[in-house]
């Protein structure tokens, strides 16, 4: 038996592993590659493996790096079952058809050009239509519940906290007289972290397979994060002008929500008109509130008799482009939460417009801005930014919280792996090579593990 690393090896994209027990293959993860364009354009490159000989797909979690070359599989001919828990599920049928139609529109633009110049045309990565046909294929499973997937092949799903349905996957595996434990971490979820449980310890395993995103950093602590918030909210409260938040359709826009009605007086959010602006993150919102059983003691506590809209009266959804361009008339008084959540894309750019030129805008980041991003310029201090050929000036206050990761940092996974009775043997993947390294360092210092940085194409026996 051996496992197989094709993707997230050395990077923090494209999560994919094969691994190849009595027989069997299955693959844990089956994520798009995101970056640049040139790295993007690996996803149109065929699978490293034929997708007719994998027997089954077990996946972590719904984000796009996990789950978004899941309709490419099935459309090379995949035609087994995806297991997944039942919330990652109902995130991934709005996840993956969104998606898909962005693959449509970026191909219907991309093919506008390549016609007048003559040139061939580009297929999207895979259809809505295509998107609908692989999520059939899909199996939900509740945690901790033991499930023989394959002969040899159990698994058990466990509450990693990274979003809603995301999963630790333990799986034991039996070849002849040989059996091992695996654990693959998924993405583990920042402790503390609003609505959803902290990660669930894992007592015993062979091998390791941990995440190390963060592998070289500590977050904020939660009170300095709430206090932080609090003020930027006092600060903007005390002027005029509307309050911006680009913020992740799944995950960040639910936790804002759930903040804003937990500290409601507190921060004197009476005064404001609260907007979700974004018809995925009114969605995945919907998603979360069907699923109320896999919230934390706090969060349980406060929805128990309420629905958002009762926990915060001056809520509103914003689904239609209509409303969301009846949102640009109000010049004071509005919190406009809308992706995306780097502002390279969605509603969020056409408030942007409407308001960055404005003194009394108040902008507040409460995500992470990678290189090359307009939010990352935002943060970095940009006194001009292009929107649509226009040159508009920024004179809004730009404001960044820290703190709201949905990752462990490096103390949680160090945390976590030490809630292993035994010592097995780690391999990191998941990250970058310099937080790897910083990672492993301390594993093997402090707790005399064996750590090994998954790169891509390592096939390593269990």
């Amino acid at each position: 038996m051996d496992i197989t690393f094709y993707g997230a090896a050395g990077e923090v994209t494209g999560s994919c592993y094969l691994i190849r027990v009595g027989g069997k293959q299955l693959l844990l993860d089956c994520g798009l590659i995101q970056g640049p364009a040139k790295e993007e354009a690996r996803n149109r490159q065929p699978f490293p493996f034929d997708p007719n000989q994998i027997d089954a797909v077990v996946l972590s979690h719904a984000h796009i790096d996990h789950s978004g070359r899941i309709p490419q599989l099935v459309k090379a001919g995949y035609s087994g079952r995806i297991y997944t828990q039942r919330a990652c599920r109902d995130l991934c049928r709005i996840m993956l058809r969104d998606s898909a139609f962005l693959s449509e529109k970026d191909a219907e633009w991309a093919n506008r050009k390549r016609l007048r110049k003559g040139l061939s045309r580009v297929e999207p990565l895979y259809t809505v239509k295509e998107a609908g046909k692989a999520m059939r294929r899909f199996r939900a499973l509740d945690y901790d519940e033991e499930w023989e997937i394959l002969p040899g092949i159990r698994i058990r799903l466990r509450d990693a906290g990274h979003i809603l349905g995301s999963s630790i996957v333990e799986m034991w595996l039996q070849e002849g007289g040989q059996r091992r434990k695996l654990v693959f971490s998924g993405d583990l979820g920042h402790t503390g972290a609003p609505i959803l449980r902290d990660p669930t310890f894992i007592d015993s395993a062979d091998w390791v397979i941990l995440e190390s995103t963060y592998g070289d950093r500590l977050h904020r602590t939660w009170k300095e994060t709430w206090t932080e918030m609090h003020a930027v909210m006092q600060e903007a409260g005390n002027g005029s002008g509307n309050i911006l938040i680009p913020a992740f359709a799944v995950g960040r826009s639910q936790e804002l929500l759930y903040l804003f009605a937990k500290h409601f007086d507190e921060w004197g959010l009476g005064r404001w008109q609260i907007f979700l602006d974004s018809p995925m993150a009114i969605e995945a919102t919907e998603v979360y509130a069907r699923h109320s059983e896999l919230y934390d003691r706090d969060a349980t506590h406060l929805f128990k008799s309420n629905q958002q809209q009762a926990l915060l009266p001056n809520f509103h959804f914003s689904r239609t482009a209509n409303q969301s361009m009846g949102l640009n008339r109000i010049r004071s008084g509005a919190i406009i939460i809308a992706g995306s959540g780097m502002c390279t894309g969605g509603r969020i750019r056409h408030h942007l417009k409407h308001n960055i030129w404005r003194e009394d805008c108040h902008l507040i980041i409460v995500g992470y801005q990678a290189q090359g991003t307009l939010g990352r310029a935002l943060v970095d201090g940009a006194t001009r930014i292009r929107l649509w050929g226009e040159t508009i000036r920024v004179a809004a206050q730009v404001h960044t919280v820290g703190g709201l990761s949905a990752h462990a940092d490096q103390q949680g996974l160090i945390d976590w792996y030490r809630g292993f009775n035994n010592r097995p043997s780690v391999v990191l993947v998941h990250g970058e090579p310099e937080p790897q390294t910083i990672l492993a360092g301390r594993l093997e210092r402090e707790t005399g593990a064996k750590v090994l940085k998954a790169e891509p194409h390592m096939r390593l026996a269990l």
